[in-house]
C-alpha cells in the first residue's frame, strides 16, 4: 500500500475527487490547507492598502491505495489538477507498513 499526499489549488478539487471516483477509489481525506512554494505569496489591495500574502489557500487530499493503482492516480490527479500556471501544487508518495480497520479489526489492504 502506499499513501499519495496531493496538494492541489482548491477549485480544482471537484474535478480530481470526480476522476478519483470514477476510478473507483472510495476513500478520501481533504483538508483546507495554506502554504506556499516558489511562487512565495502574493500582494493584494484591500481598502486602498496594499498587503502581502504569505500563505497561499491549497487543499491538500489523503489517499491510501493498493501498490497497482499508484501511477494510475497519480496520472488522473496530474490530469485534472493541471492549470498549466504556478502553484498547481505536488504529489508525494509514501509507503504504508499497515493499516487497520477500527471497527472490524480487518488488517492490510482489506481494511482500505
Amino acid at each position: 500500500m502506499k499513501k499519495i499526499e496531493c496538494i492541489i489549488k482548491p477549485f480544482k478539487l471537484d474535478d480530481v475527487k470526480s476522476a478519483l471516483t470514477d476510478m473507483g477509489i472510495t476513500g478520501m481525506t481533504v483538508s483546507e490547507v495554506r502554504g506556499f512554494g516558489r511562487q512565495k505569496g502574493h500582494t493584494e489591495l484591500y481598502r486602498g492598502a496594499e498587503y502581502q500574502i504569505d500563505f497561499i489557500p491549497k487543499v491538500k487530499i489523503d489517499l491510501i491505495v493498493p501498490e497497482d493503482l499508484v501511477a494510475e492516480v497519480i496520472a488522473a490527479v496530474q490530469k485534472e489538477a493541471c492549470t498549466g500556471r504556478i502553484g498547481d501544487g505536488k504529489i508525494f508518495v509514501t509507503p504504508v507498513d499497515q493499516s487497520v480497520r477500527i471497527r472490524t479489526g480487518e488488517t492490510g489492504p482489506d481494511s482500505l
